[in-house]
């Protein structure tokens, strides 16, 4: 007997639902970008076809309609490879388990599942000298509210290396200032790490939760409603603190510094007081250790260390001169 055909609406709720929540067990923030890509996804389709959401079929998302799509997020929304390749991992996901629950889709599900991932260029990564964090921490006004928050919130990021959204989601209860002086982060892929404090950032911290709600489950760094500061919110408070910064640190001038960057700079000044790669991917909650090796790449003044240890070698500088026009041609590309 042949299985009922399962309709294209069920199926990706199926995929939601049962696939990622039931069996996977993913967590929310894994949820909201797959759902964010299938949402974009949809209304390109939709503008394409003239099709709703509902009335979509699997074969309306073939491998030319998933490229036209990859290529819509590029050159109209200005989406870097990066997130191309997040959205394409979403779609390819469901694919996956669209070809298992329904082998009809098997061939439009293959020639998706074959669209690669992009590769993209590996810039070198930017980080704030201590001098510059010094100036940072020291700009919020610390006489008003907001002022306060800011500063304790830059001091904090600073100290742990935080993502911005184990930033956004810190609770009361995840700040431990008794027996203990640390921060319990709630990192990617539900991994979840403590973090130790300095003694000044464990001093702000314990006066300012003197100020905000102590319910446990209250946000430590909310915005004037009591909600937790969004991640526009902390990049919004981390722009003004280095605009203010920038008048006494003209280095500061003119750079894109993002909640990434204190991140950055956390981890290359752990790498230039001597602290192993190892310790400072379980700090900064990396499940892969060659991540961290780019913090050991960036950090040219190790490099420089190392250069002077070895003498550059002696030899006469001869210039290669192909004896062949063809050759001389392909040379001078």
């Amino acid at each position: 007997m042949r299985a009922p055909t399962i309709t294209f609406p069920v199926l990706v709720q199926d995929f939601f639902l049962r696939r990622l929540v039931d069996q996977r067990g993913v967590s929310a923030r894994t949820v909201e970008s797959y759902r964010d890509a299938f949402e974009l996804l949809f209304a390109f389709v939709e503008r394409q076809t003239g099709k709703k959401p509902c009335a979509l079929s699997l074969a309306d998302l073939d491998a030319s309609v998933v490229l036209d799509f990859l290529d819509h997020l590029e050159t109209e929304r200005g989406n870097g490879a990066r997130t191309r390749n997040a959205r394409l991992a979403a779609i390819r996901s469901f694919m996956a388990y669209a070809s298992v629950r329904d082998p009809a889709s098997l061939p439009v599900a293959q020639r998706v599942l074959a669209i690669p991932q992009k590769r993209f260029d590996q810039p070198v990564l930017g980080y704030l000298t201590r001098e510059e964090i010094a100036a940072v921490l020291d700009a919020p006004d610390v006489s008003t509210w907001s002022g306060q928050r800011d500063a304790v919130l830059l001091a904090t990021m600073y100290n742990t290396g935080a993502r911005v959204s184990e930033i956004t989601g810190l609770c009361v209860r995840d700040v431990l200032l008794d027996r203990e002086v640390a921060v319990h982060l709630h990192g990617k892929g539900r991994k979840e790490r403590a973090i130790p404090l300095w003694k000044t950032t464990a001093s702000e911290l314990r006066s300012w939760l003197r100020r905000i709600d102590n319910d446990p489950s209250a946000p430590v760094f909310p915005n004037r409603t009591g909600k937790p500061l969004t991640r526009s919110g902390v990049r919004d408070r981390l722009d003004r603190a280095v605009s203010v910064a920038a008048q006494r640190c003209p280095t500061l001038r003119g750079r894109q510094i993002s909640p990434h960057t204190m991140r950055h700079s956390t981890a290359m000044h752990l790498l230039q007081s001597g602290v192993d790669l190892a310790v400072i991917a379980l700090w900064l909650g990396h499940a892969d250790p060659a991540t961290t090796h780019q913090y050991l790449e960036a950090d040219l003044a190790t490099k420089e260390a190392a250069l002077q240890r070895l003498a550059a070698p002696a030899h006469q500088a001869t210039r290669y001169r192909p004896g062949d026009r063809l050759l001389a041609f392909l040379d001078g590309l």
